[in-house]
């Protein structure tokens, strides 16, 4: 038996290789993994996936799980949580060093992930691919969530490929690459028999051309050095005057020398959106005063801060604020 799998006895055994999976989008793994107190859930998760920092958790009602697990070689987990925020910023990656990509098969709830300047919403089914190399942040809308991660090599990958795949991207709905990437990970990881070693390379290989089919960018021709460097200097620009409400993206295009309709591409090739992107950095930028607020205890009006972020609108500052952090601009800090 799989030493990876917890299966406790005999019943347990036989429950897990009986099980089927009638969709790749509706299936779970087979074995649930056993609800652990935070402060165990996140060594593990930092143990396994490298260092993420949880936000606003108290340990007292925290829930959650994590299970690890082989998939034809490669490391794989199962795991859950109700944390509302999840980042993983620069810092974290130069401290572990962690050099893998990682496949998430989003199994229940809706996540925003945010990475390499892409702001992806994860449904049920949705299969993400994120670069440990690269700052993440995860916005759980609807908790609690829950996914199932595979981690491989990312030299052997880029090497396997002959391109480098670029984190943050998603794919959706049900192509033959999505339903067999899906089944191929949740099959193995919900064996409970002996794995075939002599398989597990030709497997990882499989696992290989799938990442390859799923996340190959040669359908975005028009993202190059050239045009990769246009759009460092257009996020440039909005990070600089975020603060100006009026800065629109007309503005932008034209001091970059480029057309509205080619600005809008470059975001669009990265599935993301002039809009999406100015209100993430006039969040953050919010989110910073709002915790050096309650730190201080200034008592600094709230609409004050709005707008010295970026926002003319008070009300839509604050509805936008909940969706992205779960709480109220004023509750956000106190901890």
């Amino acid at each position: 038996m799989d030493p990876n799998v917890d299966c406790d006895n005999e019943q347990d055994a036989r429950d897990c290789t009986t099980a089927s999976i009638s969709s790749p989008f509706t299936a779970v793994p087979a074995v649930e993994p056993k609800p652990m107190a935070y402060e165990e859930w996140r060594v593990q998760v930092r143990s396994v996936c490298g260092r993420y920092s949880p936000e606003g958790v108290d340990p007292k009602t925290f829930a959650g799980s994590i299970r690890r697990a082989s998939v034809w070689g490669c490391e794989a987990v199962v795991t859950s949580c109700d944390v509302h925020r999840v980042e993983r910023t620069s810092r974290d990656v130069r401290l572990d060093g962690k050099e893998h990509y990682y496949a998430m098969l989003h199994l229940a709830g809706r996540t925003t992930m945010i990475q390499n300047d892409r702001v992806e919403e994860l449904d049920a089914g949705d299969i993400a691919l994120v670069d440990s190399m690269r700052p993440v942040t995860y916005i759980a809308e609807n908790r609690p969530v829950r996914w199932l991660c595979v981690h491989v090599p990312r030299q052997s990958v880029i090497a396997h490929l002959g391109f480098e795949p670029e984190g943050g991207l998603c794919r959706r709905g049900q192509t033959p690459a999505n339903r067999l990437f899906s089944h191929l990970i949740q099959d193995a990881v919900n064996e409970c028999g002996p794995a075939c070693a002599s398989a597990e390379p030709y497997m990882q290989l499989a696992i290989y051309d799938l990442l390859g089919a799923l996340f190959a960018t040669s359908h975005l021709p028009s993202i190059s050095s050239r045009t990769d460097k246009l759009f460092k200097q257009i996020c440039n620009i909005v990070r600089d005057r975020f603060a100006d409400p009026d800065l629109s993206p007309s503005q932008v295009a034209t001091e970059t020398g480029i057309s509205l309709r080619y600005l809008q591409q470059l975001f669009s090739v990265r599935n993301s959106s002039y809009t999406h992107f100015i209100h993430s950095v006039r969040l953050d930028h919010a989110a910073c005063l709002l915790h050096r607020r309650a730190l201080l205890n200034t008592r600094q009006p709230i609409n004050q801060i709005a707008y010295a972020s970026g926002f003319s609108d008070y009300t839509h500052f604050a509805r936008q604020f909940r969706r992205r952090f779960g709480h109220s601009a004023g509750a956000h800090g106190r901890d």
